[in-house]
């Protein structure tokens, strides 16, 4: 299974942009699919963009509009990029592949702040 790691979160203003990364050592080119995901405190795990090997992107309707998503085949990354974010973005965000989301297994995650 493919590890994924997250990073990129910090604390930002409501209105701010943060581009998180989500990385592996191993060539992302064979995946058919990464998705984003984030958490909030005391919330369910919730969807947040994909994109597949084909550079085709998916968008929650909570994001659309604000965040996108790409990838960069060369640097095995994945890219999401969020702009005008809000208080309500606020949550721990997540990125893996579809086995992963099957098997349950999740990686650390990053931080997301947005202050009001």
């Amino acid at each position: 299974q493919v590890q994924l790691v997250e990073s990129g979160g910090g604390l930002v203003q409501t209105g701010g942009s943060l581009r998180l990364s989500c990385t592996t050592s191993r060539t992302i080119l064979n995946l058919d699919r990464i998705d984003w995901y984030r958490q909030a405190p005391g919330k369910q795990r919730e969807y947040v963009a994909r994109i597949s090997s084909r550079h085709s992107a998916d968008y929650a309707d909570s994001v659309k509009g604000r965040f996108t998503i790409f990838r960069d085949d060369a640097k095995n990354t994945v890219y999401l990029q969020m702009n005008s974010l809000k208080p309500e973005d606020t949550a721990v965000y997540y990125c893996n592949t579809v086995d992963g989301i099957l098997s349950g297994s999740w990686g650390q995650g990053t931080q997301v702040t947005v202050s009001s």
